[in-house]
Formats: C-alpha cells, structure tokens, sequence
C-alpha cells in the first residue's frame, strides 16, 4: 500500500497546525532572549517532559531499534544503553538539579560559573562552543537523512518525478524530501521558540500514543493467529558471555548482519558498553536539545521531575511501536521488502512494515507521528544550536548590549546558518548508523573525561578543559581512519585515556581556578566528589554551610532507577509477545522500584 489522498490530507493539517503554533507564538518568543531560547523558564515540568521524549522519539533511531528488535529480539532492549539511554537515570537522580541550579542559559555559559571569567577561563568556554555546535550539527544532519530515507519507501521518487521542476539523482532523493519537511520544521520553531517547539512536541506525542497502541493492538492479533518464527534465545533478555542466537533456517542474512554489527562475545561487549554509559551519565549531558529543556524548567525540583517524566512517557509507547513493528516484520517477512543494491538493510523494516500492513488513515497519522519525532529532534536541536551562537558568541563577544530587536534578528540569521550547514553535512552521510555511531560513541567519547572531572574535581581548571576536549575530539576523529573496521565502541578507551591525560596534565601544569569562583559554584551547585578543600574555605566563612553527603544514596537510586527504567522499557515488549509470567514479574519488579524511589528519591527531592 503506498501513500493515499487521505493520509496526505492528514499530513497536510499536521504541518498545516504546527505552523500556526509558530505564528501564534512568535509575539511571546520576541520578548526577551530568555522567552525565545528558554520560554521564559515558565513551562512545567510535564510538558517540558513530554517535549523532550519526544524529541527522543525521531525517526532514525527507531528505524535502528525496529531493526535490532528483529535480529537480536528482547535483548535487544539493551543495545540503546551504546547511548546510554540510562543517562537519564542520572540527570533524574541528581545531575539536573545540579544543572538547574546554576541558571545559566547554555552550557557554554554554564562553563563561566564553573570557571570564572577571566582570560584563561575563555578556553573552556570557547571549545565547549565548538563542541555543542559540531554535535548539534551532526544530530541534524542525522535527522534529516533519516527523514528523507523514510519518506521515500511511502513517495516514490518515479511518482513525483513528472511534475518536477528538476531531476534528481536517485542517491539525493531522500535528501530532497528531507529538505522539505525540513523547511516546515525551520518555520515553526525559528519564529516562536522553545515554546513553539514545546507546544508541537506535545501535539506530536499525543499521536505517536494513539498510534504505537494501535499498531501493538495490530501486531498482537496478528501473533494470536501466527507462530513466531525465531530461534532459540530470541524472547530471553538475559544473556550470557555469548549471544548463542543461530538465524539458519529463519530468515537469510540475519546472521551476517549479526556478524557485521561486532557485538561479539556479547557479554563482553555489554561489560564495556554499560562502562562506557556509567562515565558517560556521569559527565552530565552533552550541549544539546536535552541540556536547554533542563535549563528551560522552573527551578531545581522541577528538572528532576522533568528528566523523571521523559523515562516514564517514552519509553512504553516507544517499545510498544517498536515491537509491534518487529512482530508484524517477522511474522510476515516474506511480504516485506528491505532489499538494496548492496544488499539487505534492515533499517528498512519499519517504513516497509507500515508500507505493506497499515490501513489508509492510520498510516497517515503514524507518518504525521514519525515525522513529528523528526521535527521535534531537529527543531531542538535546532534551538540548542542558536542559543550557542547568538548568547555564548554574539552577546558575548560580538555584541554585548544588543537590544531585544537585534537579538530577535540574530536568531533568525544564526538558525537560517545553522540548518543550511546541516543538510550540507547530510550529504557526506553514508548511511543513518554511521553518523549514529560517530556522534555517539567517537565523538561523544572525547567528551567525557573532561566532563566527569569538571562536576567533582576541584583542582581542575580551564586549561584542563581545555586540553582534555581537544585531546579527545582530536583522537575521535583520528581514530576511526585508523581502525576504519573497529566498532566505535572498541577504541574508546584509548580516547578516554587520551582525554583524560590532557585533562590531569593540563590542569596540574597550569594554575588553579580563582578561588571565589570556586566557592561560590561549590555552595551554589552542591556538588559531591574531591571539593574537600573548597568545603574548607567555605565552612570557614559559613560555618552552617552543609556539604552534598548523598554520594551513597544517589548511586543506590541511579542503580534502582535503571532496573526501573529496564522494567518499564521491557514491560511492554512481554506484552504484545504475550508473555504472561514475564509480564508478571516485570511489573512487579518495576512497582517496586517505584516504591523505593517515592521515599528515598521523589520525598527528599529540593523544594521549589
């Protein structure tokens, strides 16, 4: 089934809508610097919330989680901590209320309260700058790619082709239709803001629940006729030191792709996976779409609700689509079509899957849903990317007493900027897994260790920063020429070493951070870890002064936060594989959990 008149009918009112929310908006986001990049700090937790799941929610990353629910089954349920999506575990815990507290509006500008104003301090600031932009820019271009790809399973380019002005190679037709619905995006959230965005999210995530429970309901009655046809181990979500998973006889080239992905021994791999993603979360998170919703929050209390919120609403309805998908692929693989010239690619089960099995009507709000997720992934970043340009190096070092007119006009021109460099990335885009990879395992892994040590170190200063970045970004850009056949993951100790290094050596060589600055981000933030000096200048001065003693209890709630969020993660994959004992002791596992978190998190958590 391809594309009807009543899903683009559909299609067309959903952007249609979020246009509008633009313009209804854009008087508000005039307002102030603050009301544009921030909404003015007055949205509530819940929304924000909701906002920032659903940016989560993009296009891409299902397409790679329907795929790997196919080949690796309920185990697959642990391959997104390569994220790790267990970092939100963390900022729930404790990291965005340490991260709120600080009242900034980037985190550029977050790096000033950490280490001071002066000269040297410049360093830090200057580099986190480079590093949020390349990372917003990336996500972007991974977004839109991803848009494109799936667009054009639905809208044949041999359809269009007759009534276009220009032709287009077969390579960038999805580019094309990325860069269409790209412009709807643009629109929106360039003229109202983080509250159009918000608002559009919101939209976007009430259909995305409507549609992930219909195509559950769908998969469900489908498996109540059918057998699944998987082998052995496919429905465990333990594992051992090996997958032990053999496709032979299921369906062809699934055991290639296993072999390909590299994530074998298995339980070797989650050894080093679930390291990676424990420094990872404890680096707080990276200068993007989910660090400005933290900063967009209410106070300190309300962004701990807020990052509880993205675990509790995406997750479910996420899981729900993504199974669903999955059974509906398996069950009737030999009607699907994920055939490519070099082969097969399974990242095109779920286009193929809504293609083939979704009736006219629903499949116009599921594509509404999907490209929703993309706008909001974009438009967030999008965001996240003006608010380093226009408050971290136009108002700071261009244009300091710029009036509320020039920085209205600045965030259009910066965002105009900010998206044309981002599709010109796309280009260079071998495929959707391939940024994935590089931004989030490579890059990303040169952000780290620098990040860890600047939340609970206190002798480390700007200059540490400064090289530890540069040691890392550097070697995450090296290394993959190196080893151009090494799963990103395998080669990212050596980038932490390197980072690291720099980090230690750069500080120790060089002169500590003022010392005011020091106490006065230490009794604001409240951090835990090796402050001990500072908390003895502080003491001294303000002896009621009480010091973070809640190391323990906030790595026992991170720890019974994940098994949580594991639970509410699996608990809807048992359920449309009607799994009735699994479904049993999953939630009672995860009621739990929420008990033990309700007294030792949510009751002791800062009052407003």
């Amino acid at each position: 089934m391809k594309i009807q008149l009543l899903d683009v009918i559909v299609i067309i009112a959903y952007l249609a809508l979020v246009s509008v929310i633009g313009i209804v908006l854009q008087k508000q986001a005039k307002r102030s610097k603050n009301d544009y990049l921030l909404g003015g700090n007055s949205m509530p937790f819940w929304m924000l919330g909701v906002s920032n799941a659903s940016g989560m929610f993009d296009i891409s990353g299902t397409a790679w989680m329907v795929a790997i629910m196919f080949v690796y089954g309920v185990k697959s349920i642990w391959l997104p901590w390569l994220w790790p999506v267990f970092n939100q575990i963390f900022m729930m815990v404790y990291l965005s209320v340490w991260l709120r507290r600080s009242n900034v509006s980037t985190g550029a500008e977050w790096m000033l309260t950490r280490f001071g104003t002066k000269a040297d301090a410049q360093l830090s600031h200057k580099i986190i700058i480079a590093f949020a932009l390349l990372c917003c820019l990336g996500f972007m271009a991974y977004g839109f790619i991803g848009l494109g790809k799936f667009i054009e399973i639905f809208i044949p380019w041999e359809i269009v082709k007759p009534y276009a002005p220009i032709n287009v190679a077969p390579e960038y037709v999805a580019h094309l239709y990325g860069i269409i619905f790209t412009l709807f995006t643009v629109f929106y959230s360039l003229l109202g803001g983080m509250k159009s965005i918000v608002w559009a999210d919101l939209i976007h995530y009430i259909i995305m629940v409507f549609v992930s429970i219909a195509i559950a309901i769908i998969a469900m009655n489908a498996l109540s006729t059918h057998v699944l046809a998987v082998p052995q181990g496919w429905s465990d979500l333990f594992f051992g030191k090996e997958l032990n998973m053999d496709w032979s006889g299921y369906v062809e080239g699934v055991n290639e792709k296993i072999h390909d992905d590299g994530f074998s021994p298995f339980g070797y791999f989650f050894a080093l996976m679930t390291a990676k993603g424990i420094l990872s979360s404890l680096a707080g998170p990276a200068p993007n779409y989910d660090m400005q919703k933290i900063l967009s929050t209410k106070s300190p209390r309300e962004a701990a609700l807020m990052s509880m919120i993205v675990n509790v609403v995406l997750l479910p309805t996420r899981y729900l689509l993504i199974i669903g998908i999955a059974v509906l692929a398996l069950l009737f693989y030999k009607d699907i079509n994920i055939s490519t010239a070099n082969g097969l690619d399974f990242e095109r089960i779920l286009p193929s899957v809504l293609n083939t099995f979704i009736p006219s009507g629903l499949l116009g709000l599921i594509l509404v849903g999907l490209m929703g997720a993309f706008m909001g992934t974009f438009a967030g970043t999008f965001n996240a990317a003006q608010a380093y340009l226009v408050n971290d190096i136009y108002l700071k070092s261009i244009n300091p007493n710029a009036s509320n007119k020039q920085i209205s006009s600045m965030n259009y021109l910066t965002g105009l900027t900010v998206v044309v460099i981002s599709i010109l990335l796309g280009f260079f885009a071998k495929d959707v897994n391939s940024i994935l990879q590089w931004i989030v395992s490579a890059l990303y892994g040169g952000y780290i260790a620098a990040n860890v040590l600047k939340w609970h170190w206190w002798r480390f200063n700007s200059y540490g920063f400064f090289w530890g970045m540069l040691m890392g970004i550097t070697s995450s850009m090296i290394l993959p020429t190196i080893f151009p056949h090494a799963l990103p993951l395998y080669y990212f100790p050596v980038i932490l070493f390197l980072s690291g290094l720099g980090s230690v050596i750069g500080s120790l060589m060089t002169p500590p951070t003022d010392v005011d600055v020091l106490k006065k981000f230490y009794q604001n933030i409240r951090p835990w870890g090796f402050w001990k000096p500072i908390e003895q200048l502080v003491l001294a001065e303000n002896p009621d002064f009480e010091a973070n003693k809640d190391f323990k209890a906030d790595m026992f709630n991170v720890l019974i936060g994940t098994i949580a969020q594991t639970s509410i993660t699996a608990l809807p994959v048992f359920v449309v594989l009607m799994m009735p004992a699994q479904i049993g002791i999953t939630a009672a596992v995860l009621a739990v959990c929420v008990v033990i978190l309700w007294k030792t998190w949510y009751k002791k958590l800062p009052i407003s």
